[in-house]
């Protein structure tokens, strides 16, 4: 069996390893596969993670679908309580700040103003470290994103990752979410939830 700590220590460490040229040409590829897909193009409230490090890259794709007229929303951190809050944005330049270890998120007085109901998004796109293919996925080991998942049963689930990112199976536990799409820049893998 494999060790799902070291695991997601050898993945992650190899996708340390891509220069941030490797990653723009990726995520732009991976962007694209994206807006193309029914779950995006159909549905209008949409949840995005704000990349951070050597994540696939989201913030072109955040101005993407706000140009499209999307509802974008974007998570926020809440350490203490240790869950994600969902926040509504209309412009990515003006309405994130630096927050939690350094990864934009909404300012402050949108956390009040545009706080968004888990239950209204109809898309989520995530972030991970390891993903796989039967729609796997594994954090960064807080569990922060599953408690999220947890509350929008309903909502489409679409991993964001690099293909270095991908293995056969994952050892994944009875908490760890299953998703409908995980996104690479070479393919679409259609999940077992």
């Amino acid at each position: 069996m494999l060790d799902s700590a070291q695991l997601r220590k050898d993945i992650l460490a190899a996708r340390n390893k891509l220069t941030q040229q490797e990653i723009e040409t990726k995520s732009f590829a991976i962007q694209q596969r994206l807006l193309e897909l029914d779950q995006l193009r159909k549905h209008q409230s949409i949840f995005v993670y704000v990349s951070f490090r050597s994540e696939v890259a989201t913030l072109s794709l955040i101005d993407s679908l706000i140009e499209l007229g999307k509802t974008v929303i974007v998570p926020i951190t809440r350490i203490k309580e240790k869950r994600l809050d969902a926040i509504h944005i209309t412009n990515r330049l003006t309405d994130l700040v630096p927050g939690y270890c350094n990864i934009p998120e909404p300012k402050d007085e949108l956390c009040t103003t545009a706080l968004v109901a888990p239950e209204e998004i109809e898309t989520i796109l995530l972030p991970g470290s390891v993903f796989d293919e039967r729609g796997g996925r594994f954090g960064y080991g807080g569990g922060y994103y599953d408690r999220f998942l947890a509350k929008v049963p309903t909502a489409a689930r679409i991993g964001l990752a690099f293909e270095l990112q991908i293995i056969e199976k994952a050892p994944l536990q009875d908490h760890d979410e299953l998703l409908d799409l995980v996104v690479t820049e070479k393919r679409v893998i259609r999940g077992g939830r």
